[in-house]
């Protein structure tokens, strides 16, 4: 950063925001996760009584206490009715503007807690009942059902009339893109506040300037905003005072078209930013994640465990040691590079890689320099929190050759990834590199590498398993040593990790009662065999139920047939259910590879938290791959998977349609579909090619009129042309932006232009050129769909495994 950038960030700092926005984002995002437990106040019925109760009770209550408190506790308001008061305040000159004309001031939210402050609200329960006494404080969903209600204002009634419902639907999508664990880290809001000071400068000095432009924020940025006009008296006095009139926050625009408003606005808000700042305007958790995913269900199942006749010890709990994986996402852009040797002439590129093995990091990749290519190339990937990310500067002497074995390496450099998790260190930053020559020194001054990176903190990693049909063993096999007298090598299944690593055997036994050996006698088990040779009972089948034991207590799986198309259900301490195919954060994006849905179930917890649900695994039948987000489900999954495995064994495909039978049920068909693959060594390959060749998909020289695409923009809806590689360790894709209607995971190889929000609409993006958009409803930065876990990882794991296409 030059001395002249340092002083204009010293100045955007000393922008006065009179409100803790740190704490007010977390308290948005605890209040956006409340609303989206109840869905039903994003549109219908229950949406215009909500607007109806907002200004007939709760407007005309608030102006009340603004004039003098009418209660010694603070209002608390309704969640239905502060839904669409925080709706209406995001138009912060459209709610100054109604409150003058219908009260005569702004109304404010000094002296009025939201519901989800755990604070009684019994004090103004009271009050609501007094002066409405025919309107329940709380939403009755059932009087909005049965629709006898009246939503027209009487003579002494005056409503707004912005439209709130447009309004509504504008914001339901944001809660999504700001979702992520990481989003509520102290470090990552800390610095959203100093770049929406930063934001708030550039528009400040476009005025001063006389300067017309569209600024576009990224989702950080966007979330203090909104954060910032949730306190309306503050955010006008606050405006007033930084540009001299209230900052209009425009979301209605939503084309995400290339060259459009949208992209045309972030491009050039961008550019702004990183040349007035002298550091980059793309943050790693920041950016656009597509679309949500479709809900599995329209009805709400807030499962509440009923803690009784489970078994909830703790038997199993070490039956399988797993170790702790963390990653991180991170963005890196080579932005200049000093003091480069006469006699190196031709083209520059930086490659990076890592010297120690990583879970999800892929091979060495390469990055133009963008002082040298003119174009800016940004990389997103994923990787473990430790170690270091290395750097060479390669020259390659041969224009168009793209290959990095023909370049040759000047010097090289690193950076600690520790440096980038503490908790006191930021997790963004510009460095400039000072490079070990590789052949001795150079007489020259040392070589200056321009090094920008971003990263998320650390979240726990999603599991990826795989099972693995039995074969004989020999000395070099790399699972366990059975007993030489084992009966039942045959029908063993083993479990490995993504790492190749086992983590226990499975067979699925019949047993007997009594004597007989009758049909009409046999159940079944799974046993767990460790390493010891040391068995387990994992799952009974009993009374065409199985029961499963695992660290998380005891589960039941039966036939679901009443919760739309759910076909299994797994009930004990938590509320599992079974859809055919990927659904939620698994849901096929356009740039995968194009599977059967039959091929996969996904495995969805519904819970008081989430009574929507939310994907806890995925099941790949063919592969016999699958994952599983939270680590203390992972034997019970593993379990679960095992019967999958059984089931289609037997029954085949028709088990995991809505007219399936019983998991489990057993009958005399014979064994001619295999579900698991023969060998791990086989079936685990992933491809790990170092050379990228000119045309490759991890060839990442994008350059203007190529063949790789732009923008899609609004008519895109299908498979994009995105050229997306995901390998293993990052998504990249020498392509454009998404657009809005690419729905995708198009990939995230970006390099800048466009999106938008302004906040006009998607906030930030920056893919290939392309546009994006969302506004401040909901699509704010580029491209990314990491969702949790390393998901973007698992997927690939199972298209690299079954593009083998292993025969059943």
């Amino acid at each position: 950063m030059e001395m002249e950038q340092q002083h204009e960030w010293a100045e955007a700092q000393k922008i006065v925001v009179s409100v803790d926005l740190v704490d007010a984002a977390k308290r948005q995002l605890k209040f956006l996760a409340a609303v989206d437990r109840n869905r039903y106040l994003y549109d219908g019925p229950a949406l215009e009584h909500a607007i109806y109760r907002y200004n007939a009770c709760w407007l005309p209550l608030l102006a009340e206490h603004c004039k003098t408190p009418i209660c010694e506790d603070p209002l608390v308001v309704p969640l239905d009715c502060e839904w669409i008061w925080h709706c209406h305040r995001l138009n912060p000159v459209q709610y100054e503007s109604d409150c003058e004309k219908l009260f005569g001031r702004i109304l404010g939210n000094s002296g009025v807690l939201s519901s989800t402050q755990e604070i009684s609200s019994t004090q103004t329960e009271e009050i609501w009942k007094t002066f409405y006494p025919d309107e329940p404080y709380e939403l009755d969903l059932t009087r909005v059902a049965s629709k006898d209600i009246s939503h027209t204002p009487s003579e002494n009634e005056k409503f707004t009339e912005y439209d709130l419902v447009s309004a509504v639907k504008r914001q339901s999508t944001f809660f999504y893109q700001v979702s992520r664990p990481h989003v509520s880290d102290e470090r990552f809001l800390q610095e959203a506040v100093a770049r929406f000071k930063g934001f708030l400068y550039m528009i400040k000095r476009n005025k001063e300037r006389s300067i017309r432009r569209f600024c576009v924020p990224t989702y950080d940025i966007d979330l203090m905003w909104h954060s910032h006009q949730l306190h309306p008296v503050s955010y006008c006095k606050d405006m007033k005072a930084a540009l001299g009139t209230v900052l209009e926050h425009d979301d209605v625009d939503s084309d995400r078209t290339k060259g459009k408003k949208l992209d045309t606005g972030f491009s050039a808000t961008t550019k702004q930013f990183e040349d007035t700042f002298g550091f980059r305007y793309w943050k790693a958790g920041a950016m656009y994640r597509g679309a949500a995913p479709i809900a599995v269900t329209e009805t709400p199942y807030p499962f509440k465990p009923v803690g009784k006749g489970l078994d909830t010890s703790n038997e199993h709990q070490r039956l399988i040691q797993l170790p702790e994986k963390k990653f991180v996402e991170v963005f890196l852009e080579v932005v200049a590079v000093k003091n480069l040797p006469e006699q190196f002439k031709g083209n520059f590129f930086v490659t990076f890689s890592k010297k120690d093995p990583d879970w999800f990091f892929g091979p060495k990749k390469r990055l133009n320099i963008a002082s040298g290519s003119g174009e800016k190339q940004v990389t997103y990937f994923q990787c473990e929190p430790t170690g270091q990310l290395n750097f060479e500067l390669v020259s390659q002497p041969s224009p168009g050759i793209a290959i990095i074995k023909s370049g040759k390496a000047i010097g090289s450099g690193s950076l600690a990834l520790q440096d980038f998790m503490d908790s006191s260190s930021k997790v963004s930053a510009e460095k400039w590199l000072e490079l070990v020559p590789v052949n001795g020194s150079l007489d020259s001054k040392p070589i200056l590498l321009h090094m920008a990176a971003s990263f998320t903190v650390p979240t726990a990693a999603t599991r990826v398993f795989h099972l693995v049909k039995s074969r004989p063993f020999f000395n070099s096999s790399c699972f366990f040593p059975l007993p030489a007298s084992f009966k039942h090598a045959r029908s063993l299944m083993h479990v490995v990790d993504q790492a190749g690593m086992d983590v226990v055997s499975i067979q699925i036994r019949d047993t007997f009662k009594g004597s007989t050996k009758a049909k009409s006698a046999t159940t079944k088990q799974v046993i767990g065999i460790m390493e010891s040779g040391e068995e387990h009972i994992l799952a009974d089948f009993v009374e065409n139920k199985w029961s499963l034991s695992g660290a998380g207590g005891s589960f039941m799986l039966r036939k679901e047939t009443g919760h739309g198309n759910c076909i299994f259900e797994l009930i004990g301490n938590k509320m599992f259910k079974l859809y055919p195919g990927r659904r939620l954060d698994y849901e096929p994006r356009h740039c995968e590879k194009r599977r059967s849905e039959q091929d996969f179930v996904t495995a969805v917890e519904f819970s008081v938290e989430n009574p929507y649900g939310i994907a806890a695994a995925l099941f790949d039948l063919r592969s016999g791959t699958f994952m599983v987000k939270e680590e203390t489900l992972a034997l019970p999954f593993i379990t679960l998977a095992a019967i999958l495995s059984d089931v289609l064994k037997k029954e085949g495909y028709k088990s995991f349609s809505l007219k399936g039978g019983d998991p489990g049920v057993l009958d005399n068909k014979p064994e001619e579909t295999v579900v698991v693959p023969e060998t791990v060594e086989e079936e685990l390959v992933v491809d790990v090619n170092t050379d990228m060749q000119p045309g490759k998909e991890d060839d990442l020289n994008l350059k203007e009129g190529n063949q790789h695409a732009g923008g899609c923009g609004a008519g895109c809806g299908g498979g994009c042309g995105h050229a997306v590689k995901t390998d293993g360790s990052r998504c990249l894709a020498n392509s454009g932006g998404c657009g809005s209607g690419c729905g995708g995971d198009c990939g995230s190889m970006i390099k800048s232009t466009g999106c938008g929000a302004g906040c006009s609409g998607g906030c930030g993006k920056m893919v290939n050129g392309g546009a994006c958009s969302g506004g401040c409803g909901g699509s704010c930065g580029t491209r990314v769909d990491v969702t949790n876990g390393a998901i973007c990882f698992a997927r690939q794991q199972l298209d690299n495994i079954i593009t083998k296409e292993v025969p059943l």
